[in-house]
């Protein structure tokens, strides 16, 4: 059978902050992608604004770089198992898989989900040791990691090439003892590992669609590898799935990755990553073939979503002022489902009013990205508190478990112990490393909610947590989430420096002076476990009589800075989070403080 040996196809997978889009970058500087004196950012790659701001690969994308005569097509893949739906994807559309392990944290959660996804598909991997220049960098432990993982996962080869890399300069080596000069070492390990593609151009046209963009130009794009055949611009082509009715559509673009650019085609054959226009209704998933030879592929299947949340219309007293321009039910469904529809990981379904949603994904992180991206977008809307998803299984209710690693100093392994107890988390491994130590446990994803706040505050922000989803279990039980009640407003008004500062020794509070409030607002966190009805608003009264005594003056403690993920973490089933272009809110479900403990006490 002919290949294309002048073609790898491959998915660039880590964990988060190990490097892998700072491998991308030096890989397109060393490639030609730029000019000598072209002035480019960091992490190209990661052109999202949210990706930027959050440090993380959100999106998979497809690229290609020219070394020589070898031609490398890239997948980089997001580190954060929130999006493994993203990587479950794109494997499907390359022969072969470089894991990147950070040489001073080695093999982590997401290293593990992904190498098992490869693994499945009976993907062969060659293991890259980067970041050796790192002072705590010790590769020789980390390799011997990878081994423990490779073997633990049931891999079946174990003799894959080693390469050490410092991506942030753009050096690899085979050798530890020989420093390294450039990337040529790496991209010689991924042409003598990874298969050349078959050469299957002979055959008829068969693609599968693994993404779905949107060009304003072009319109809908429609991502894939060609598997067999050749398609060209003009071509007509049949669009098959499993859920929607075979259609026949005129391709009207045709366009290949290079660098972070796509580049318009004439021709793409068998082993090409491409993106087509011209084809409207289409699911991932689907599959694009030749007219006169129908087939149609099995669908792309993705692990269930663990984690639901309800979204609704804003239904509060300040619902519309604050820069909101899409407010309906019917706005807000379209969004939900346009979003469903190009992420495959993501499920929507109807509520318990015609003006809830209810959302299932992989967990808070991918919710929380998609909250941002609306209301950025100019949505208003309200969520309730994350829940966790449950099935029946044989033995009864069950819920997904999450093994969950955590890296902390060992003075402050006591707090971490003290405050998973509570979770119903279960300790399966401790190692020392230095003077840290590294802890796993079996933990419900429940257990997680609220988690990441509290770990940081007990161990003074040094611990580094990173969890993935193992199996479902058995339910665990109640778990015990924020001790606190809420203090909130109850009229509507203006909060006061006056009446702020009477209220800080009741507890903290999360609004600073000069703010809109409405009754059923929360405006901060009560020292105790029941919720307290203040009032905000409240002005000192002024006489025309000297009091003998000074004033006292309003000193205010800064309200904290909390970003969409504290207030997600820190609502109960009774709260919600008011999202808004321009302000984020937290309010009670029911703002009416006469209705609330007669619901409570009937619920």
């Amino acid at each position: 059978m002919a290949k294309r040996e002048n073609l790898r196809n491959l998915a660039i997978v880590a964990h988060v902050d190990h490097g892998k889009t700072t491998l991308v970058d030096a890989l397109f500087r060393q490639g030609g992608i730029f000019r000598e004196n072209q002035h480019v950012e960091d992490r190209v790659m990661d052109s999202n604004d949210q990706e930027r701001e959050r440090g993380i690969t959100i999106l998979a994308k497809a690229t290609s770089v020219q070394f020589g005569d070898m031609r490398l097509q890239l997948v980089d893949t997001p580190g954060h198992s929130d999006f493994g739906g993203e990587v479950e994807r794109t494997l499907r559309m390359v022969d072969g898989v470089l894991l990147l392990v950070d040489a001073a944290e080695g093999p982590l959660p997401q290293t593990r989900f992904v190498l098992r996804k490869a693994f499945e598909l009976k993907l062969p991997a060659l293991v890259a040791i980067n970041k050796i220049d790192r002072d705590d960098a010790r590769p020789k432990e980390v390799l011997n990691e990878v081994y423990e993982l490779f073997l633990e996962l049931g891999s079946e080869d174990i003799d894959f090439p080693v390469v050490y890399t410092n991506a942030r300069v753009g050096t690899a080596t085979r050798d530890l003892s020989k420093p390294g000069v450039d990337l040529r070492p790496l991209v010689e390990a991924i042409a003598e590992r990874l298969p050349a593609p078959e050469d299957l151009s002979h055959e008829p046209f068969c693609m599968q669609v693994n993404q779905l963009s949107y060009d304003p130009y072009v319109g809908r794009l429609v991502i894939g590898r060609v598997l067999s055949g050749s398609i060209r611009t003009s071509e007509m082509t049949l669009v098959q799935g499993e859920d929607t009715k075979p259609k026949r559509y005129r391709v009207t673009g045709l366009f290949t990755f290079h660098g972070i650019k796509r580049v318009p085609l004439e021709e793409a054959r068998s082993g090409d990553l491409v993106a087509v226009s011209g084809i409207e209704e289409v699911n991932i998933g689907d599959t694009l073939c030749d007219p006169t030879h129908p087939q149609t592929l099995e669908a792309i299947r993705v692990e269930e979503p663990t984690v639901a949340m309800t979204f609704q219309v804003n239904n509060g007293p300040l619902a519309g002022r604050s820069g909101g321009e899409f407010v309906t039910s019917r706005q807000l469904r379209e969004r939900l489902m346009r979003e469903a529809y190009a992420n495959v990981s993501i499920r929507v379904e109807e509520g318990d009013t015609p003006e809830q949603f209810r959302v299932l994904a992989r967990g808070e992180l991918q919710l929380a990205v998609l909250i941002e991206n609306m209301r950025r977008e100019k949505f208003e809307f309200c969520v309730r508190n994350p829940q966790v998803v449950v099935r029946q299984g044989e033995g009864g209710k069950e819920e997904p478990i999450e093994r969950l690693v955590i890296d902390v100093p060992t003075e402050h392994l006591g707090a971490v112990t003290q405050l998973l107890g509570t979770r119903k988390a279960q300790l399966s491994q401790q190692k020392q490393e230095g003077a840290r130590v590294r802890v796993e446990y079996l933990i419900p994803t429940r257990g997680l909610f609220g988690l990441r706040s509290q770990m940081l505050t007990q161990t003074r922000g040094t611990a580094i947590m990173t969890s993935v989803f193992e199996r479902w279990a058995p339910w665990a039980g109640p778990i015990a989430r924020r001790s606190n009640g809420a203090m909130v407003a109850d009229r509507s008004d203006e909060s006061t420096a006056y009446a702020l500062f009477k209220l800080q020794p009741r507890g903290q509070l999360f609004i600073p002076p000069g703010v809109p409030i409405y009754e059923g607002m929360i405006v901060g966190e009560h020292s105790r476990p029941n919720d307290l009805n203040v009032n905000v608003g409240r002005e000192k009264k002024l006489t025309n009589i000297r009091a003998a005594g000074k004033d006292e003056a309003i000193i205010l403690t800064p309200p904290p800075r909390m970003s969409l993920e504290d207030y997600l973490e820190w609502i109960r089933d009774d709260e919600m989070v008011e999202v808004t272009p321009k302000e984020i809110r937290l309010r009670k479900v029911i703002l009416e403080s006469n209705r609330r403990p007669v619901l409570a006490e009937s619920a």
